[in-house]
């Protein structure tokens, strides 16, 4: 017993060096794959790629702050006493008293009492156990202890890699998915028909506007949403919808390049975003504390907020196919028969709100919460077991793990490939529209202006300013008061012009 609860100061030093030394060698190995994978996406121009890894980097200084909190303040938070009757309610799994009654096959379902006890004995420190002693002296208990922190430090730690291993994957898997319309992209840019005489076609002729027009009316609307539903499930972007996109994109931004790469765009476009999706958000947290708050005994919080990510990822799929149908729907209600190429009108009111961006939230929780579904359940199955009751009876645990998996085909397969394709469907485009070099070209030209501006305005000022000063005090008063008249006086003139200009507007109109 002595042995298990020995202090550093009377730990062989060799035990500490080899533990030390473990420590950082396996620190330092993740730190330089991560410097020479970055190293690789960088001489390779992959910026957005690069900028994941540094966002990585950032997250696993977080964890590593939150650890270092953890650690510094488990003394405190040991010795900050609370009374007995708080610790009994809101509690993940009943207490060894509120079981005595039970049957016995159901009392291997929880952890005991004794248990809980035998792992707090081995890893208490000198410092916990004081804080155990000034609060039972005070007829009280600790407010957490130390096992308890201890496994809350390993939760969020477990959360955090998941949720980076689980948007990567994601991301590979939706990328190797997107990389097969680059055989469509290849074969616009070799075809040359666009060049010959174009001749008219009937607008039902047109595949994109058969599969995605169901007619005009209440029904027809009806059928569109639960066609966008099911579509998302097989096909969910098929080749006259990459044409018809691609077009619409290209007449609408670019229309001076008919050969413009629209995949590789999509491509930067979906890399730049990445950069979000694997980053933890501050309301992402708040998620979690929500959770760790209602993850009550009998409440079986764990398995409805399975839920949640299911049916918004169906929804944003959903959403997605359905405004490519109402690209289709606005260009077959407003013709009977189009010369040329079918071309939509892309437009941020397809949107919800009118914001595209919305859409990469949605995502970005959703891999999210699912990442922490199956933390969770990792979590607990390592450090308390299967048969715990903080994990739950198996009626509940195996529909948790099928949605899990579902969640991550599905977002992987269809709602990322969609995500790519459809936000650009958009008013406006994006930065990646350029390639690096003229980016950074139109960036430095901003900055120009935005700094010859400013130094504009600060020489003015500073020559009024020192003509006020060189002048007195009493010519400061007087231009001041000058200034207070002429702002009075100019007022009523400008309200006039505003009206003036309003009136002009209004008989144009």
């Amino acid at each position: 017993m002595a042995a298990e609860e020995a202090t550093l100061e009377f730990t062989p030093t060799w035990i500490v060096a080899a533990v030390c030394s473990l420590i950082v060698l396996i620190s330092l190995l993740a730190e330089r794959c991560l410097h020479y994978l970055g190293k690789t996406f960088k001489r390779k121009n992959q910026k957005p790629l690069y900028e994941a890894i540094l966002k990585v980097k950032e997250e696993l200084m977080l964890l590593g702050f939150i650890s270092l909190l953890l650690t510094v303040f488990q003394g405190m938070i040991q010795k900050t006493c609370i009374s007995h009757g708080w610790t009994l309610h809101m509690l993940p799994c009943k207490r060894e008293e509120e079981l005595a009654g039970e049957a016995g096959p159901a009392k291997e379902h929880f952890v005991t009492a004794s248990q809980i006890i035998g792992r707090i004995g081995r890893r208490l420190l000198s410092d916990g156990a004081a804080g155990v002693e000034i609060c039972k002296q005070k007829g009280k208990v600790p407010l957490m202890s130390l096992e308890a922190i201890h496994q809350l430090h390993i939760f969020i730690f477990v959360l955090a890699i998941t949720h980076v291993v689980f948007s990567v994957l994601t991301m590979v898997l939706g990328g190797a998915k997107i990389h097969q319309w680059k055989q469509w992209e290849d074969a616009i840019q070799k075809d040359n028909a666009g060049n010959g005489p174009k001749k008219v076609t009937g607008v039902h002729n047109f595949e994109f506007i058969r599969e995605h027009f169901k007619g005009i009316g209440k029904d027809s609307r009806i059928l569109s949403w639960l066609q966008s539903f099911f579509k998302q499930f097989y096909g969910s972007v098929g080749k006259s919808d990459y044409t018809t996109m691609r077009l619409g994109f290209i007449m609408m931004h670019c229309r001076g390049n008919l050969k413009f790469d629209f995949h590789k765009y999509m491509l930067r476009v979906l890399e730049s975003d990445f950069k979000k999706v694997v980053g933890i958000s501050w309301y992402l947290w708040v998620f979690v504390v929500i959770f760790l708050l209602l993850n009550v005994n009998g409440w079986h919080t764990y398995f409805w907020i399975a839920f949640i990510p299911l049916i918004l990822l169906l929804a944003v799929g959903t959403k997605l196919e359905h405004v490519i149908a109402q690209l289709a729907q606005d260009v077959a209600e407003k013709n009977s028969a189009i010369e040329g190429d079918l071309i939509v009108k892309p437009s941020d009111d397809h949107f919800w709100f009118g914001r595209p961006r919305i859409v990469l939230f949605l995502i970005h929780f959703i891999l999210f919460q699912n990442a922490f579904e199956i933390a969770f359940f990792f979590w607990i199955l390592t450090t308390y077991g299967f048969n715990s009751c903080i994990m739950g009876q198996v009626v509940f645990i195996v529909p948790r793990l099928v949605i899990g998996l579902i969640i991550q085909l599905l977002c992987s397969y269809s709602t990322l490939p969609l995500y790519a394709i459809v936000t650009q469907m958009g008013s406006s485009y994006k930065k990646e529209i350029f390639n690096e070099h003229v980016q950074q070209g139109v960036l430095g030209w901003a900055q120009k202006v935005k700094l010859k501006k400013g130094f504009k305005k600060s020489n003015s000022t500073a020559e009024s300013t020192s003509a006020a000063e060189s002048a007195g005090p009493s010519a400061k008063i007087e231009m001041i008061k000058r200034a207070a008249r002429e702002g009075n006086d100019t007022t009523p003139l400008n309200e006039q012009r505003g009206k003036d200009t309003s009136s002009a507007g209004e008989s144009i109109e």
